[in-house]
């Protein structure tokens, strides 16, 4: 009795070792696609719905449809305050209907910064599991969207019926998401050019993420990491940046500077945006450094400031050879970009740099962002954002891959 009492016992440790490796949730899959009239992204959310990707957005929201099931949240309940939380300026934002008493949200245009009361609804974000290889099954997560009208839907891209906020807020689809799925709360982004590159990916759950021209390589086990900060008040994604090199040369922008409104991630904006008093000594270094290289500059194309005849540009698989850019970051971490990073092609023989000086902002205004980093500056570089360890894993992609590179194929078996 004794021996069979030990061998029980003996099973159920063994089962209760093997039970989360066995049980473990695969993360969540979905492709992102660059919308070419707009520079934004935007991703899969339910049959016939495509959201537009905001990381700094808090909410998820669609427009309103027929089979959008009311969820009568009370004004106190914890999803109406988590939904109202970062209030957007020019918003009412009570969160309450007094005269239902049921919450109400105000959904967020992040385009042309317009906004409108909704209600919540429960909704379903069909996605796919994965292995980080190919798709494994489909899922279909719970979640709860703000619904709004679709006038809110002006300037956003053809097509998308609303905002994926990915910030750090607990409606925010991360958020949703780890809760639902029982994954790590944490998400990668790998932002593609689009067209013929193919479509990114955004993986919940945080990776792995295996590309096809290097099928059995993880490229999150090569990810370097820097602290990732958010400001009271915003759902911003931010990270320290104390100084900005071309080459090794270190522009004249003191990390004060740098602090002062601090360095934000962005998909709302195309190209990364530099406050006056960034982009002036920026801009100058860079002008100098490419006069040493005898490029000719031409006219400006509005937004960008600085333009040069592609003739007098070396191409290389890196892009054109300009000067490097590299900001270095909190923990001795460098993020580094060459020119095809820096430089974008607005037409036959000119390229600009792709880094645009903020317009209708003073120097030195703390309350305006030192740099928003850009859809431009981000594609193609492999970025986790972890809420839990509260720090962004970034690395470049090597010239022989992009993130357009992911094998969507449902795998076989």
């Amino acid at each position: 009795m004794a021996r069979l009492l030990h061998h029980v016992v003996l099973a159920v440790s063994l089962l209760t070792l093997a039970w989360p490796a066995s049980c473990q949730r695969l993360p969540v899959l979905v492709p992102v696609t660059k919308d070419r009239a707009t520079s934004l992204h935007t991703i899969p959310f339910h049959y016939g719905a495509n959201l537009v990707v905001d990381i700094a957005g808090p909410l998820v929201w669609s427009e309103c449809q027929s089979d959008h099931l009311p969820a009568d949240f009370a004004c106190r309940s914890d999803t109406c305050r988590d939904a109202n939380t970062y209030p957007v300026p020019g918003c009412s934002a009570t969160g309450c209907d007094r005269k239902h008493k049921v919450c109400t949200v105000y959904p967020y245009n992040p385009v042309t910064g317009a906004c409108a009361a909704g209600s919540l609804v429960h909704t379903r974000f069909v996605a796919n599991t994965t292995n980080g290889k190919n798709p494994v099954e489909q899922v279909s997560v719970r979640a709860v969207s703000a619904c709004a009208t679709k006038e809110l839907l002006k300037s956003l891209p053809r097509g998308a019926t609303g905002v994926a906020g990915l910030a750090g807020s607990g409606v925010a689809l991360p958020a949703q998401v780890a809760s639902s799925q029982k994954v790590a709360k944490k998400f990668l982004l790998c932002l593609s050019r689009g067209g013929v590159y193919g479509d990114g990916v955004a993986i919940f759950g945080g990776g792995p993420l295996h590309l096809t021209a290097q099928p059995e390589t993880d490229y999150t086990q090569s990810l370097e990491y820097t602290p990732l900060f958010t400001k009271e008040g915003n759902p911003a994604y931010y990270v320290s940046v104390k100084s900005i090199a071309l080459e090794n040369s270190i522009v004249p922008v003191s990390t004060r500077t740098l602090d002062a409104g601090g360095v934000v991630l962005c998909t709302r904006v195309p190209y990364t945006l530099l406050r006056p008093d960034v982009y002036l000594p920026f801009a100058d270094a860079f002008r100098t450094a490419m006069k040493a290289q005898n490029a000719s500059m031409v006219k400006s194309v509005a937004p960008f400031g600085l333009c040069y005849n592609t003739s007098t540009l070396a191409n290389t698989r890196l892009g054109y050879l300009v000067p490097t850019v590299t900001l270095a970051l909190e923990g001795g971490k460098k993020w580094t970009m060459t020119g095809v990073h820096s430089m974008v092609d607005v037409k036959r023989g000119t390229a600009c740099l792709a880094f645009v000086q903020m317009k209708g902002v003073k120097a030195g205004d703390g309350n305006v962002p030192a740099m928003i980093v850009g859809g431009f500056q981000l594609e193609n570089f492999v970025l986790q954002f972890d809420l839990e360890k509260k720090r962004l894993g970034f690395f470049k992609l090597p010239f022989f891959t992009n993130c357009g590179h992911f094998n969507f194929t449902r795998r076989s078996g």
